[in-house]
């Protein structure tokens, strides 16, 4: 029990913090929780005992105290988004790092090391608190003694307990089958006493899965306030907008190719062959997906959760309009406590931004590592300055894009003035300079957000920018600037003082892209669909759909056609949300990674000192993706453990 001596005391010095501090209310975050869970990293599993020591299980629950401390180790379970070992954010072709560090659990899935023997990123059982299934036998512990009673815990008050214990449960089950498909499903506490047969479980179908997922949810949101009861107490626990909103990035995965009739696993069947994939596709499930949606942004709505806009930054603002929309675009994820985000998870984002940032300046040290760098598939993604995919925009240079170009007065806030750089790099939008950096371009923050104040990156060999040792510089010739604080500066030129943030599990941008793709897909193009899609673009400076396409694009009528219109949802997509972790998961479930994940990672010939050597491109790494990729394979040891359990297709 010494643990939680020591996580109480830390927990009242956090709420002593918290309460002192005005700006954090009414946002949804980890903070209190992530104190926890770094004390049960560092401990013997307390989660891991408990189920065996039934004294200490009735200790637990003796009062309200015991029972709130008990709640509060079921968070411990949620994965950080904004870790660097976190698959999803380092494992698709997002970004890419030197050599040496290729080791990270992402990039190792990236390059193909994934295998059922020595299973990256496992989940399905992991150690203590990073096994999903741990933490959902503990929120099954909770529910079940919270429905027996706890002495002087309000009906309220235990109603919304295991509200909060529902949705982690589900979240916990969601997880899982978004990695492994079809898993089975721990709905019972079972008796420590019981029979081995007994605790063996079996797969069970997709269908099964997100079934019991969304009504598990659905008995969630009923009891969960949609506000946060008593904040500066209260900070980081499940809301009614937090469980609505994730409901509704399950039903658009459960409705998607990977999940929704696809044939592929027309083979993969259960012991009486079952299929576990349901064959035949299923357009009510784009309805449904349509409906929790928009319920979802009706409850944010209701909630007083927005789109971060110009004017919520927390800084002295600088006079210029594109300067002032570039940072509105960088606080759209890393402003601390901005209204946008959903559920944030405050992570150690000062590693992340570690590993982002590049040396602005020649450093007497060297306290950035600069190597979480975008591709250069990534930088071409995002639209041309008039809101149109390269590729398709009537003004743009598109064949000419790797020459190099001097930039002009005209590009002073985007580009140094009197500086070469790539064509790519020029008349972009608003996005692609807010979320990404590179050689020559202009970097507001780090000590200069004044008027006309910025630095300007040097990254060819030699320069500062450039590479300081092997495992340290961008191997790409980008960098994601959307994950820097524009507080965040190298101090005294040897250390870095991070502005740390919550990193997003999910916003409302993501949510209005949700409702957007779910209504395509049950409907075709439709006015609504196109709203809320705009509702994005406006944010980010571009015009609407119809307008870009029909001024711009070379296939003007694309956005009137389903098909048009879901390739460019999905681009949409993949630019808002970049470096979030998302583009990974969406990949798998439009089934579109078999394709993406098998063409070069390329970027710049970063190690070159001339200009034109440096801007030719250069093959970093041949991934490979086939079918089988698109699950985790279960580990080997657990299906030693437990016989009944039959392995993903292709492991």
């Amino acid at each position: 029990m010494d643990l939680i001596i020591q996580t109480n005391v830390y927990l009242i010095l956090v709420l002593m913090y918290l309460s002192k501090n005005k700006k954090m209310k009414n946002k949804h975050i980890f903070f209190t929780m992530l104190i926890i869970s770094l004390f049960y990293s560092c401990e013997k599993d307390y989660l891991d005992v408990v189920p065996d020591n039934v004294l200490t299980l009735d200790n637990a629950f003796t009062d309200e105290v015991n029972a709130q401390k008990f709640l509060y180790t079921l968070y411990a379970s949620v994965p950080s988004p904004g870790s660097v070992f976190n698959p999803s954010l380092t494992g698709a072709d997002e970004t890419w790092y030197p050599t040496t560090e290729r080791f990270k659990t992402g990039q190792a899935i990236a390059q193909g090391n994934q295998g059922a023997t020595n299973t990256l990123g496992e989940r399905w059982r992991g150690q203590g608190t990073s096994s999903m299934y741990v933490g959902i036998r503990n929120c099954n512990i909770f529910i079940s003694r919270l429905e027996l009673g706890v002495r002087g815990l309000s009906q309220q008050k235990t109603q919304q307990w295991i509200a909060e214990a529902k949705f982690l449960k589900a979240y916990f089950h969601f997880y899982l089958a978004r990695m492994y498909g079809p898993i089975p499903i721990s709905d019972e506490l079972i008796p420590i006493s019981s029979a081995t047969d007994n605790v063996r479980l079996t797969r069970n179908t997709i269908d099964e899965v997100f079934t019991f997922i969304s009504a598990l949810l659905d008995e969630a949101i009923a009891d969960l306030p949609i506000f946060i009861p008593f904040e500066n107490d209260n900070l980081g626990r499940i809301t009614k907008p937090i469980a609505a909103s994730i409901k509704a990035r399950i039903l658009v995965t459960y409705a998607s190719p990977l999940f929704n009739g696809n044939t592929v696993y027309s083979d993969f069947v259960n012991v009486d062959g079952e299929n576990f994939f349901p064959q035949q596709f299923d357009a009510s499930k784009w309805e449904m997906a349509a409906i929790a949606s928009k319920e979802a942004i009706d409850i944010c709505q209701e909630a007083g959760i927005r789109l971060y806009q110009t004017g919520d930054l927390d800084i002295e603002a600088p006079q210029t309009d594109f300067t002032l929309l570039k940072a509105t675009l960088r606080g759209r994820v890393t402003d601390r406590w901005n209204q946008e985000i959903i559920w944030g998870h405050t992570d150690d984002t000062g590693i992340i931004q570690y590993e982002s940032m590049p040396r602005l300046y020649s450093y007497l040290n060297n306290p950035v590592a600069s190597r979480h760098c975008p591709t250069l598939r990534i930088a071409e993604m995002y639209y041309t300055e008039n809101g149109v995919p390269i590729n398709e925009d009537i003004t743009y240079d598109y064949s000419n894009r790797y020459n190099v170009k001097l930039a002009e007065a005209s590009d002073k806030f985007k580009i140094e003035v009197g500086q070469s750089t790539a064509k790519l790099n020029f008349d972009r939008e608003p996005r692609f300079y807010a979320d990404l950096a590179f050689d020559r371009n202009s970097w507001f923050g780090n000590g200069r957000t004044g008027t006309n104040q910025f630095w300007n990156i040097r990254s060819r060999r030699g320069e500062f920018a450039s590479i300081f040792e092997p495992s340290q510089y961008s191997v790409t010739g980008y960098w994601a600037k959307k994950l820097i604080h524009i507080e965040t500066e190298v101090t005294n030129g040897n250390s870095l003082n991070t502005k740390r943030y919550s990193f997003p599990v999910i916003r409302l941008a993501d949510l209005y892209l949700y409702y957007a793709e779910a209504l395509n897909e049950a409907n075709g193009p439709t006015g609504e669909a196109y709203n809320y899609i705009d509702l994005v673009r406006e944010r980010a400076g571009l015009d609407g759909v119809l307008t870009s396409w029909s001024s711009f694009s070379t296939n003007a009528s694309k956005p009137t056609t389903k098909e048009g219109l879901r390739e460019i949802i999905q681009q949409e997509r993949m630019i808002e949300m970049s470096f979030e972790g998302l583009r990974f998961w969406d990949m798998r479930r439009w089934k579109l990674a078999v394709d993406l994940m098998n063409q070069p990672i390329k970027g710049w010939n970063v190690l070159q000192e001339d200009l034109v050597d440096y801007y030719k491109v250069k093959d970093l790494f041949y991934p490979s993706f086939s079918e089988r990729d698109y699950l985790w394979p279960v580990s080997e040891n657990e299906i030693i453990n437990n016989p009944t359990l039959i392995q993903n297709p292709g492991w």
